[in-house]
């Protein structure tokens, strides 16, 4: 398919600089996934590659040429939105088929393209149907399918799911996975949902204010989050974060202790760190399980039951809140009194700047 190369992009409207200088490689056949917070530019970025944002300064490059100033119907693109725009008052064939026939294409060609995309998205029976017989899904499928008609380098996705309940989500979630592996293509989608972006993507771009924090697979940022930022918006639930003060750094790692002093050593590089820095300690609710020897004392607040897993909102000793994620058959419930062992290998330090300090070792699924 095609190769997409982003140098110190930059976009402003007016004297607002809201695209600030990306760098990013997208490889042939990735599957892409732009996330973040409202506002933080991942919509803009999507419509700047497009070419329905004019880019302000810096380089956009397919497979080594630059496409600044090509038009967006010649960049060999195809972009799936939010709202399905289908027209009412034709047939999902027509629709399908629509781009093709502004084209030029002959209607032999356009009926063979339109059939191998219904093939593709199980639309067959539904090709005579018009947008108002559809569900939702079904209706997003045609959107899906009137981009794979055009045969694109690149599919862009803007939001494509945000209008669906949840189980039609997580349907839909499988079926452009499914997408992805038939056409073997390169795909670029952007949520503000971290869920959809952990199960759907080869590599992550978060983004925040125009900036990108972090670029890797999954497991790689949700083991070794670059930062505070990072390691709050990726994960769910959301990693534990509770202020520390480094005790001391030693060969084994870094010892600091929590606001009720309880001390915990932590493997990670502590050698730039100073003794009674302030920094913040990160665990992931996973790295927390109830032990009668175990180090931090709590108060269960809250239970939520979610079948094959429970998680427990517990206020610890200090008054701090942290979730516990413990196996769903566990009897623990609210008010109870409970003590907290913590996996090492599940924390994280972060400086008083909110950089993670470098760890001893790499998680090995993410490395």
């Amino acid at each position: 398919m095609a190769t997409l190369q982003l140098r110190d992009i930059r976009k402003s409207f007016a004297s607002v600089e809201v695209i600030k200088g990306i760098n990013l490689d997208i490889g042939d056949r990735e599957f892409v996934v732009f996330v973040g917070p409202s506002g933080c530019g991942k919509s803009t970025l999507l419509r700047m590659i497009a070419g329905l944002e004019e880019i302000t300064s810096g380089d956009l490059m397919i497979d080594g040429k630059r496409i600044n100033r090509v038009g967006p119907a010649d960049r060999g693109l195809a972009m799936v939105f939010q709202s399905y725009a289908l027209y009412p008052h034709m047939t999902v064939r027509q629709n399908m088929a629509f781009a093709l026939r502004l084209a030029g294409v002959s209607k032999a060609e356009r009926d063979r393209k339109v059939d191998e995309a219904a093939r593709i998205l199980q639309l067959e029976p539904y090709l005579e149907r018009r947008p108002k017989d559809l569900s939702g899904g079904q209706r997003q499928r045609v959107a899906i399918g009137r981009a794979i008609v055009r045969q694109p380098k690149v599919f862009l996705f803007d939001e494509p799911l945000s209008n669906l309940d949840a189980a039609l989500r997580g349907q839909m979630r499988i079926e452009l996975l499914r997408l992805h592996e038939e056409l073997k293509a390169t795909m670029i989608y952007v949520t503000h949902d971290q869920v959809e972006a952990m199960t759907m993507a080869d590599k992550i771009v978060v983004l925040r204010a125009g900036v990108v924090e972090q670029v890797g697979t999954p497991l790689e940022l949700y083991h070794h989050p670059a930062n505070l930022f990072v390691a709050g918006f990726i994960g769910s639930p959301r990693m534990n974060l509770m202020p520390a003060r480094v005790v001391k750094a030693g060969g084994t790692g870094t010892s600091v202790a929590l606001p009720s002093g309880v001390e915990i050593v932590v493997p990670v590089e502590g050698a730039g760190t100073t003794a009674g820095e302030a920094v913040t300690l990160g665990i992931r609710p996973e790295g927390l399980r109830i032990e009668s020897s175990g180090i931090i004392t709590g108060t269960v607040a809250l239970v939520e039951r979610l079948g094959g897993l429970t998680l427990l909102h517990v206020t610890i000793e200090g008054g701090e809140p942290v979730t516990v994620q413990i196996e769903g058959s566990d009897a623990t419930k609210a008010r109870d009194q409970i003590r907290l062992a913590v996996d090492p290998a599940a924390c994280h330090l972060f400086d008083k700047a909110g950089q993670a300090l470098p760890q001893r070792a790499r998680h090995p699924l993410a490395a």
